[in-house]
């Protein structure tokens, strides 16, 4: 899997949407947890998702 597509996947994931149809989330979460760069990318991307909750902006 290359990152961009991890990162795609990440944003629906974090949006409660679901996965893009050719991505398996065994798939998605063995990138995530051998590429430091897209678990990174991940964390923030929910940091954000929260903090925007909490501003009642999402």
């Amino acid at each position: 899997m290359h990152c961009s597509e991890a990162r795609t996947a990440m944003s629906a994931r974090v949006d409660g949407e679901e996965l893009p149809p050719d991505v398996r989330p065994e798939a998605l979460d063995a990138h995530l947890d051998a590429c430091a760069d897209c678990h990174g990318w991940g964390e923030r991307a929910r940091r954000l998702r929260v903090l925007a909750a909490a501003l009642d902006l999402a």
